[in-house]
């Protein structure tokens, strides 16, 4: 790609935003996503006064101009950036996939969004410890489970739980493997000064913890199943592409009559229509609802009417990848209203 080009459309892709930017630079949402945007090998995310850049050129080598000439225009139109992270997407060491200091020293520790505030290490992983695409989601549980008992499985660093006890969530048990994700979920906790029970920061395996729960006669009135694409134990398999109601079907048993079932399934070999089938065949039997389907931001999304490169399966009627559902349950033995 000409560099000159790239300036272009990150000047578009920056305008096209122009809303999002918060005075105090506290926010995060997508600033380009070159997929959709013009330069497939580049995404850029903002996270209050970091910017992470993601170089996904393969080999890795060819994505540097665009990842130097990017860094240079952002620091130009955006004076204010403290830090970049750079993350390379096809790297064979683990530290250049999780990331690396482009400039700056230590980026930032936090994040608000939506008056909340969501603890982040940009550099735990090989995402940046707080999903983008998933803000509408933490929207609408910040305004609809006041007064609920929440369920945030596979928590990762409890984005989706925090938003629930932002909310007014009577309780919310996060249920995660790794001790250190949760970790960052308590210091979510922490910044917006909510009590943390230990109890409630399950740390654990799904498939043991869920039948415990279940054991002890527990129930929600909302759980959040956001299910790594693939993931393997002695307990269990997951597995999206090719047995997402198996998660599913496991956790159905400990929500409330009248309560929600929040899915989500981000596997792109899985399109829209083939997981809105498999969410109808579960509401077959009459004790599963869909409610409505959460849509991922534009900004995630991108606002370019180009081209995009070429897209894996379509995801129709979801409007990306991110597939997001939002289903109401009933028990049995409960008579419809």
């Amino acid at each position: 790609m000409e560099l000159e080009l790239l300036e272009n459309l990150l000047e578009k892709g920056i305008a096209d935003r122009g809303g999002l930017f918060d005075a105090r630079h506290e926010t995060a949402f997508r600033l380009f996503n070159g997929f959709t945007e013009g330069c497939a090998e580049l995404a850029v995310d903002l996270y209050a006064t970091t910017v992470v850049l993601h170089n996904y050129a393969d080999p890795p080598q060819q994505g540097l101009p665009l990842v130097q000439t990017a860094q240079e225009i952002l620091r130009g139109h955006l004076p204010w950036l403290r830090a970049g992270v750079l993350k390379i997407r096809h790297s064979s060491r683990a530290d250049e996939k999780q990331g690396r200091v482009l400039f700056g020293t230590t980026p930032d520790n936090r994040v608000r969004e939506d008056g909340v505030w969501y603890a982040i290490d940009v550099c735990l992983n090989r995402d940046a410890s707080l999903y983008l695409d998933t803000r509408n989601l933490r929207q609408w549980a910040r305004r609809q489970l006041r007064g609920k008992m929440v369920l945030n499985t596979f928590a990762y660093t409890g984005s989706l739980g925090v938003a629930a006890q932002a909310g007014g969530a009577a309780r919310v048990v996060h249920l995660e493997r790794n001790r250190k994700y949760l970790n960052v979920a308590k210091t979510s906790y922490t910044l917006n000064g909510f009590a943390i029970q230990k109890s409630d920061f399950l740390v654990g395996d799904f498939w043991t913890e869920v039948s415990r729960l279940k054991r002890a006669g527990d129930g929600f009135d909302c759980i959040f199943l956001d299910p790594p694409l693939f993931a393997q134990t002695s307990k269990g398999v997951v597995d999206l592409v090719h047995e997402s109601a198996r998660v599913i079907n496991k956790v159905r048993p400990l929500i409330n009559d009248g309560g929600y079932l929040v899915t989500i399934n981000n596997a792109m070999y899985v399109s829209g229509r083939e997981y809105m089938e498999i969410l109808e065949r579960l509401c077959g039997d009459g004790y599963l609802d869909m409610k409505e389907l959460i849509p991922v931001p534009q900004d995630f999304i991108g606002y370019s009417t180009a081209q995009p490169g070429e897209v894996i399966a379509d995801p129709a009627p979801f409007n990306h990848a991110t597939k997001i559902a939002v289903l109401s349950v009933r028990r049995k033995g409960v008579p419809k209203p």
